[in-house]
């Protein structure tokens, strides 16, 4: 089946101006994140959705596929669903445009449920968490599954609750890597799901699936990577590309 992957690239940020063209190690961040994307194997075909044409004309420059989206989506989810309409991929990977050290076999990981499982109409990837900083920090989105790997909640608090503290918590805790697998049949109706309390709580989309009964498949994966939501980040980022280009 044909899979298609979206990096939703937004230029106005607003804890991080102008965030897709930052420069990590000579080249800006969408590339980074497209380069790397291009590399896994179950991807058909990728391509920036965006609503700026300083991103439009970066991306055309280093030779990738970028299309222009409307201005007026308030999320990247939103942004993606325009950009699917377009094509007839029957699988779409929306890949945030703040990960350039996602690796393509995290990618891959993803992917592959949906490949094998035609009721599934929703997958993303989970991390372990090993630092009791990580797991405190409301940027780092956690995630609890049951025993089949389906998300029972995603949330900024610390989950499963430390109550007898970090070291001694019985469950492993595990973050949640901002890549989501659709069915394009699925995401296209995505948008007309009720509106989510827990979404909004929370301000995090994948949300509404869960209170609307779609089971999203979490694939457990071994690597790490790094949003870049903040400068600190940024310079996080450039930190561990740059010690693995020298």
């Amino acid at each position: 089946m044909k899979v298609a992957l979206f990096i939703p690239a937004r230029y106005g940020s607003i804890r991080l101006k102008a965030k897709p063209l930052a420069d990590i190690c000579g080249k800006p961040m969408v590339e980074r994140v497209y380069r790397q994307a291009e590399k896994a194997g179950l991807v058909s075909e990728v391509c920036v959705a965006t609503d700026d044409e300083r991103v439009f004309n970066a991306v055309k420059s280093f030779g990738g596929n970028a299309l222009m989206t409307s201005p007026s989506h308030n999320s990247g989810t939103d942004r993606i669903i325009e950009a699917a309409e377009k094509t007839d991929a029957g699988i779409i990977v929306n890949l945030q445009g703040d990960e350039p050290l996602i690796s393509p076999d995290m990618i891959d990981a993803a992917i592959a449920p949906m490949l094998n499982d035609a009721g599934l109409l929703m997958s993303t990837i989970m991390t372990r968490i090993f630092r009791e900083d990580e797991f405190l920090n409301p940027n780092i989105v956690k995630v609890v599954t049951d025993r089949d790997g389906f998300a029972l909640y995603f949330s900024r608090s610390p989950i499963p609750y430390p109550r007898a503290g970090f070291s001694s918590l019985k469950a492993t805790p595990f973050k949640h890597i901002g890549l989501y697998v659709y069915r394009r049949e699925f995401l296209l109706k995505y948008s007309t799901l009720p509106a989510s309390s827990l979404e909004a709580a929370e301000s995090l989309e994948q949300l509404r699936a869960l209170e609307g009964n779609i089971r999203i498949k979490v694939v457990l994966v071994s690597r790490d990577t790094i949003s870049v939501d903040t400068a600190e980040d940024l310079e996080r980022v450039r930190e561990v590309l740059g010690s693995q280009l020298n």
